[in-house]
């Protein structure tokens, strides 16, 4: 049987900094499309998503992260110029300065309720985070 042609798996990582209250770290990417956004990356061929999450924020920000919960799934074909790909997002935790490593430039401490301009879906994303905050549900179902 053919192996399927499949979009690409990624996890992106809502970093909230227990030392700085109510903020979350942003990346500015290093590669195309650059721009600010949630640290993040493939999944690994091995590697639970999970351990994607956990290993892309080490390699991303500095951080070791404890995931809290997934925040949702995000499959919108056209969410990455590159081609399709279908990412998780975990909300996580974390304790000290992040520091910019591998795909990363620069490194932001932000208030999410004010972001600068996100690349890919990332405004939407904050937007279901802002949402999980308040009410404590994952993201909406979205068809």
């Amino acid at each position: 049987m053919p192996q399927p042609v499949t979009p690409l798996i990624a996890v992106d990582i809502i970093i909230e900094l227990l030392d700085h209250a109510g903020c979350i770290v942003l990346i500015e990417r290093r590669n195309p499309p650059h721009g600010w956004a949630l640290p993040g990356g493939f999944v690994d061929v091995g590697e639970t998503l999970e351990q994607a999450a956990v290993r892309e924020a080490l390699e991303e920000t500095g951080l070791k992260v404890k995931i809290k919960a997934l925040l949702g799934c995000y499959s919108d074909p056209a969410r990455d110029s590159r081609g399709h790909t279908v990412s998780a997002v975990y909300v996580a935790e974390s304790r000290g300065q992040p520091k910019a490593g591998d795909d990363a430039g620069k490194i932001s401490v932000i208030d999410p309720l004010t972001p600068p301009k996100l690349a890919f879906d990332h405004a939407l994303i904050l937007s279901d985070y802002r949402r999980y905050r308040e009410t404590g549900m994952p993201a909406p179902l979205r068809g």
